[in-house]
């Protein structure tokens, strides 16, 4: 949609093979933005997604949307998709945020596709969140991330994934990996991202 695209079709992307003994959709690595990025690095179709984990228009791509992806486009190596926290509730979003990025690479979309998958358990729990919020207002970041943790259960979510609880507490208070983070969603809204989720595809 817009002006000035060009209606002539593009030349078909070939598939490219996966490393001897993996598939593309195993291969998750963290991005020089603070992202991280499944598939063929050097896909020449990079769709990037700027998203909160308690966005329920994000869940419900993720929900519906993921599979085929992953499936039809990443696994073919013509695609890589790369996520990018995006706190558009402030506060409430940096707990998941935090524990989803608590174990690395490695588990970090199966992770994610796990809390979005929880959305109808977690989002009642952000009933009266103003109120909560007024009353944790005055802690230091690391503590109010903790708050928000509990109060939407998501430490005992990373406990029944394989994350131990002091791991996760550690995660929440990741002076780094919260500096990380905040740059990230800067630099969303350098990019014009005003709401979640956002794509980009190859930069536009």
């Amino acid at each position: 949609q817009g002006d000035g695209n060009s209606t002539t079709p593009s030349a078909p992307v070939a598939a490219q093979a996966a490393p001897a003994g993996q598939k593309w959709t195993e291969v998750v690595a963290k991005t020089p933005e603070n992202g991280y990025v499944m598939g063929n690095p050097n896909a020449p179709i990079k769709l990037v997604e700027y998203g909160s984990r308690l966005c329920p228009t994000c869940g419900a791509f993720a929900n519906t949307g993921m599979k085929p992806l992953e499936n039809q486009y990443v696994a073919s190596g013509k695609v890589s998709y790369e996520f990018r926290e995006f706190m558009v509730h402030g506060a409430p979003d940096f707990a998941p945020a935090l524990l989803g990025r608590c174990a690395g690479a490695g588990p970090f979309f199966p992770l994610l596709e796990d809390m979005f998958a929880a959305q109808p358990t977690i989002l009642p729990k952000m009933e009266g969140a103003s109120a909560f919020q007024q009353k944790v207002a005055g802690l230091p970041p690391a503590q109010m991330f903790t708050a928000w943790a509990e109060q939407l259960g998501y430490i005992d979510f990373v406990k029944q994934r394989g994350i131990p609880e002091a791991q996760a507490r550690a995660c929440l208070s990741d002076k780094k990996a919260i500096d990380e983070i905040t740059k990230l969603m800067q630099r969303g809204t350098d990019e014009g991202v005003t709401g979640t989720p956002s794509f980009f595809l190859n930069g536009k």
